[in-house]
Parts: structure tokens; C-alpha cells; sequence
């Protein structure tokens, strides 16, 4: 049973230590057609709890093998906020984290609950997926358990943003057919407008689901990032089925890109062939085109888009 995995080296966070508080088997509230973990039946609660004394022995451990970790990320087989003491390790973590930063990544399904929102206080930054902003589309997708409304959530969200003031990334996952029709793009649009998170990730399938479900490529989730209005932080998180080979953009061009979508350098590499990222430079050298930091990820964007 390992509670603790990696370090794995991140280009945001460095050197990282996953927490994973269910590894004993899959317990979620979602069964996501596109999740990685084999087929479960979903559960409002933990039914296998580790104990917090367990979770610190293990991590102490770890961190005694590993002296220059960054970072620690809270997981689990299945939706870490469903463990019933995370509040309390939050507590014994930041007792003795010292400078090491604290990430969780959650599902959602519990944000409206108070105490959920409590513990989620306690982290350096908060990663919460929102990968439908319909009630049809969550069913659906994320195949939620009983009892949890997409409306709940996303009142959780504006309330849990209003109080939290780290980052809060958001991440969509955006699986063929099911996701990515206009309709539903455009409801996240609507409420990601109000709950302006720090960071918007959007990618897709790149590990065997649990059931058959395609994956998007590349510029398919570029043609759905400007389907989003401008001024949203969207990071495309997915490079992996890149088709198209990188095109020859003028300055006007860089400019006029950067208008509509801000652009990380993952972006730039893919998009632009060699005489357009001379052009870029000499647009950033000019003063024409500024970098933002958004949760970790530098976007660049047009400097009259900043003034």
C-alpha cells in the first residue's frame, strides 16, 4: 500500500511528492468514462479510511529520503476531499511542511460543503476539475454520483473563490462528442466568466480510459480555447496528437492571435515555424507583447490587452 509516490520533477512546482489518501482501491464519487482506474461503483464516503498518524509516518519517511521537495500534491484512487480527515492532516502538513508548497487535486463534487471549503484552505493552491457546466453533460461524463447537482458545484466554486486568495486552477477535460459541442462550451464559458480562477486547463484523453472514449488532438482543443471568451487564462494542457506542422505567422499575425487567446511558449513551439518565433522576439524586444504569470504558466499577450 503506497501512500506516497514519486518525486516526480514538475516544471511548475519542482521536485514533487504525491500524497495519495485511498491507495488501498478506487473511491470516488465519479466514475468518469475517461478516468484511468478500472470501472467502480461510485460512494458518497470513504469505505477503507487511513488514519492521518498513518499518512504523516509515511510521509516523514519520504521526506527524510527526499530533503529538496517543492512540493507535496494531495490525490487519491478516486476524489481525496471524500477523506473524512483532511482538514486535520492539512494541519500536521503545514505544521511541518516549512517552505514546501501544497496542491490538491479534487473533482469538485463536495466544494459547496463547508468543511470541505475549510480544509481547502489550508493548501498553497487548489486544482478543481469542471469538465461540464450542465447537469446532462456531468451525468454523462463524470457519471456522478447520487444526490450531486452541477449547480451545487459551481455555486461552491463562487463561493469557495470568494475567500480563497492562492491560486485556483481550473481544469476541463474534453472528450469527442460528449463535452465539446458549442452548447456546453459555452455554459462553461458563461461561468468561468463569473468565477475567474486563476488558471483554465484544457485537455484531453492520454492514458486507456475505463470505458471507449476519443480523445481530441491538439489543434481541435485550440479551435475550442477561442471558442472562450479572450480575457479567460486557458493553458492547453495536451501536445501529445499534434497533426499540423507549425505556420508561417506575420507580426500581424502574432498580434492578432494574441488578441484572441493568450499564448504560453508550449503554444508558440507547436503553432509557429522558425521565422515567426524570430518575429515573436522581436515583438516581445519591442515591448509589443508582454508575459503574465497565471498559476505557474507564463501566457503571453498583446502589451494594449494589458493597458
Amino acid at each position: 500500500m503506497n501512500i506516497i509516490f514519486g518525486p516526480v520533477n514538475s516544471r511548475r512546482f519542482g521536485k514533487s511528492l504525491g500524497i495519495d489518501l485511498s491507495p488501498s482501491k478506487k473511491q470516488c464519487n465519479f466514475d468518469c468514462l475517461y478516468c484511468e482506474l478500472d470501472p467502480a461503483k461510485t460512494m458518497g464516503a470513504y469505505e477503507d479510511v487511513i488514519s492521518v498518524e498513518e499518512i504523516m509516518k509515511a510521509l516523514n519517511s519520504s521526506l527524510e529520503n527526499y530533503q529538496d521537495i517543492d512540493a507535496l500534491t494531495v490525490t487519491a484512487n478516486g476524489e481525496p476531499t471524500l477523506y473524512p480527515y483532511l482538514s486535520e492532516l492539512m494541519d500536521e502538513i503545514n505544521r511541518g511542511k516549512g517552505a514546501i508548497k501544497t496542491l490538491i487535486l479534487s473533482n469538485a463534487a463536495k466544494i459547496d460543503d463547508e468543511k470541505t471549503q475549510e480544509a481547502l484552505m489550508k493548501f498553497d493552491s487548489v486544482k478543481l476539475s469542471l469538465d461540464c457546466a450542465t447537469g446532462r453533460c456531468l451525468k454523462r461524463l463524470d457519471r456522478s454520483h447520487e444526490g450531486i447537482d452541477i449547480e451545487k458545484i459551481k455555486e461552491g466554486m463562487l463561493r469557495f473563490k470568494k475567500k480563497f486568495t492562492n491560486p485556483l486552477i481550473i481544469e476541463i477535460l474534453m472528450v469527442k462528442t460528449i463535452n465539446d459541442s458549442t452548447e456546453e462550451i459555452e455554459a462553461l464559458n458563461e461561468f468561468l466568466l463569473k468565477l475567474k480562477p486563476t488558471r483554465i486547463d484544457i485537455g484531453t484523453i492520454d492514458r486507456p480510459p475505463a470505458y471507449t472514449v476519443e480523445a481530441l488532438t491538439y489543434e481541435e482543443l485550440r479551435e475550442i480555447s477561442l471558442k472562450f471568451d479572450s480575457s479567460l487564462p486557458i493553458y492547453i494542457a495536451s501536445r501529445k496528437k499534434v497533426t499540423e506542422k507549425p505556420s508561417r505567422y506575420t507580426k500581424e499575425n502574432i498580434l492578432e492571435t494574441l488578441k484572441k487567446r493568450p499564448l504560453t511558449q508550449e503554444d508558440i513551439d507547436v503553432l509557429f515555424d522558425s521565422k515567426s518565433k524570430e518575429d515573436f522576439q522581436v515583438l516581445v524586444n519591442d515591448r509589443k507583447i508582454d508575459k503574465l504569470d497565471c498559476g505557474g504558466y507564463n501566457f503571453y499577450i498583446s502589451r494594449k490587452d494589458i493597458e
